[in-house]
C-alpha cells in the first residue's frame, strides 16, 4: 500500500512536532506548515491524503478560513480535513463540519485517539469495492466509482464523507436510514459522533444537490430517506 501523505497545519512548535512524531512513527509521510497561507500552498502543490488543521492560526487566515478555501479549490476539495480545536469549543467544531471538515480532535489530545481518527477518516475517504456504480435520474448523475456528482451538468463538489452518505442513501433508496446507522456505517465505531454530526453533514449535502435537495427526506425523530421524485423539489423534507 502506498505511503499516505499527511499535511499538518499547526503554529505551536511543540504540538506540531508531537503530531509529526506520532504520525511518522505510524508510517505516514508528514509535511508541516506553520500558518494558513503556507498550508494552502503546500496542499495545492502536493495534494495530501489528509490535512490536520488547527483552528487557531496566526495571521489573516484562521483554520476555518483555510478549511473553506481547501473545499472551494478544485485541486483540494476532496482532501479530507480533521480540525484541531480547543477542548469544549463546540462552535468551532460545528462550523468546521459545516465547512466540510470530516472530523475534529480536541486539544489536549491523546496520540492514540489522534491516530485512530486519522486512520478512520482515511478508510472512509478511500475506494470501497462494494460501492454501487451510481445513480442517474433527471439532472442528477452520480458515479460512485469516479467520486463525481453532477447537478444539471455541474460538479456538486462533494467531500469524501458526503459521497459516503449519499452512497448509503442511494443504496437504501426508499427506505429510512436511522441516524445511528449512518453514524456506524459512514463514520465508524471509534467515532464519538452524535445525531447533530449527521444533521450537519446532511444539511451541507442537501445544499450541494440544489434542486434535488428534497430528494433526501427527513423522517422526523428517525433519520433520512432517499426518495427521488419526477419533479425536483416536490417531495417533503
Amino acid at each position: 500500500m502506498p505511503q499516505k501523505n499527511i499535511l499538518v497545519v499547526e503554529d505551536h512548535p511543540e504540538t506540531r512536532d508531537l503530531l509529526a512524531y506520532h504520525l511518522k512513527a505510524a508510517g505516514f509521510f508528514v509535511r508541516t506548515a506553520v500558518d494558513g497561507e503556507s498550508g494552502l500552498q503546500l496542499a495545492a502543490r502536493g495534494k495530501p491524503d489528509l490535512v490536520l488543521l488547527d483552528v487557531m492560526l496566526p495571521g489573516g487566515l484562521d483554520g476555518l478560513e483555510v478549511c473553506r478555501r481547501l473545499k472551494q479549490d478544485q485541486r483540494t476539495r476532496h482532501v479530507p480535513v480533521i480540525m484541531l480545536t480547543a477542548l469544549g469549543d463546540e462552535v468551532d467544531r460545528i462550523v468546521g463540519l459545516e465547512l466540510g471538515a470530516e472530523d475534529y480532535v480536541s486539544k489536549p489530545f491523546s496520540p492514540r485517539e489522534l491516530l485512530l481518527r486519522v486512520k478512520a477518516v482515511l478508510r472512509r475517504a478511500g475506494p470501497h469495492e462494494s460501492e454501487a456504480e451510481g445513480f442517474r435520474e433527471g439532472g442528477l448523475v452520480i458515479d460512485f466509482e469516479a467520486h463525481t456528482v453532477l447537478v444539471d451538468g455541474e460538479d456538486a463538489g462533494l467531500t469524501a464523507t458526503e459521497h459516503k452518505i449519499l452512497k448509503e442513501l442511494v443504496a437504501s433508496k426508499g427506505r429510512v436510514l436511522p441516524r445511528e446507522r449512518l453514524l456506524d456505517t459512514v463514520w465508524d465505531t471509534d467515532f464519538e459522533g452524535t445525531s447533530r454530526t449527521v444533521d450537519t453533514h446532511m444539511r451541507r449535502l442537501r445544499g450541494k444537490l440544489g434542486p434535488y435537495a428534497d430528494w433526501i427526506e427527513t423522517v422526523r425523530g428517525v433519520g433520512y430517506r432517499f426518495k427521488p421524485t419526477q419533479t425536483p423539489g416536490s417531495s417533503a423534507s
